[in-house]
């Protein structure tokens, strides 16, 4: 069953949790610049992450998610491993399958692609020009697409013109996409631009599903109506929130704001097919939403 066919379906579809976030929790360095890329540096630090792969998986996630968030040139420059970039993102997309045949086969699982911002994701004054968007995209979609992954996700999108950029890029490949985007406190993308507006732009391209990420938990229902009112009815949303706060240093700060049970009981009002957990969120949290959404 593909992807696309299984989110026809009239269940729910749970997106794993923090990837970054719960490599630190586990002791693995994911200090800046190379955040949660520096777990693909070494066998010991991969194979951890294969495990919190494997743990999403059994605490009941249908998408895993490929530790690629900052596999691309761009973000691997300050470390002196620019030209690594395919390299780095196979290693993450292979582990990420190595994961999936360590569970039962009593149904379909998939591996989302991840890929953000060329620049950091909460600095819309930081998107490079159009023809650099295209450019670097294009390189960071190929390689997904060329490992093997069974969809793109585009997260933390903090501007319509990335958005657009991105996603074109990534529909032309044939490779179903799912876009999100990271707002502010009054709701909007980071730049200023409205969901609506955004849902607009990014819909006719011909996406799978749009939704919100790395927002605090408590910040994603009034989004996601705005979205549903964009969208239609029956358009896919998917929504995923974090519990924690961004820091220069260490790149992301976990806290206990929200346990699995807070976490569920905001996520039970979400109007979204694919809900999951971004930054801070633990397997914990995704048994807890298996549990109760599924």
């Amino acid at each position: 069953m593909t992807f696309l066919t299984t989110l026809s379906q009239p269940h729910r579809l749970i997106l794993d949790g923090a990837t970054g976030t719960e490599l630190n929790r586990r002791g693995v360095d994911t200090g800046l610049p190379l955040w949660s890329a520096n777990a693909l540096m070494n066998a010991g630090d991969t194979n951890i992450l294969q495990q919190i792969h494997e743990d999403y998986l059994r605490a009941g996630a249908d998408i895993i998610t490929t530790n690629t968030f900052r596999t691309h040139h761009r973000a691997l420059a300050p470390s002196g491993n620019a030209q690594r970039a395919l390299e780095l993102t196979r290693r993450a997309v292979d582990t990420a399958r190595a994961a999936l045949t360590t569970v039962p086969a009593d149904r379909r699982r998939f591996v989302a692609g991840s890929i953000s911002t060329l620049e950091d994701c909460y600095r819309p004054d930081l998107v490079p020009p159009d023809d650099s968007l295209r450019a670097e995209h294009s390189e960071r979609i190929h390689h997904l697409v060329e490992c093997g992954v069974d969809l793109i996700l585009i997260e933390t999108i903090n501007t319509i013109r990335e958005a657009v950029i991105m996603a074109k890029l990534a529909v032309i490949t044939g490779t179903p996409v799912v876009v999100s985007f990271v707002c502010g406190a009054d709701g909007k993308l980071l730049s200023g631009e409205t969901l609506t507006e955004a849902a607009h732009e990014v819909l006719p391209l011909g996406v799978s599903a749009i939704g919100v990420n790395c927002g605090p938990t408590p910040t994603l229902r009034n989004p996601l109506e705005e979205l549903r009112a964009a969208c239609g009815a029956d358009f896919p949303l998917i929504a995923y929130g974090n519990i924690g706060y961004a820091d220069e240093k260490v790149g992301w700060v976990n806290t206990d704001a929200e346990n699995p049970a807070a976490y569920c009981a905001h996520a039970a009002h979400w109007d979204a097919k694919i809900v999951g957990g971004c930054c801070g969120t633990t397997p914990d949290h995704i048994a807890a939403l298996h549990s109760q959404l599924s």
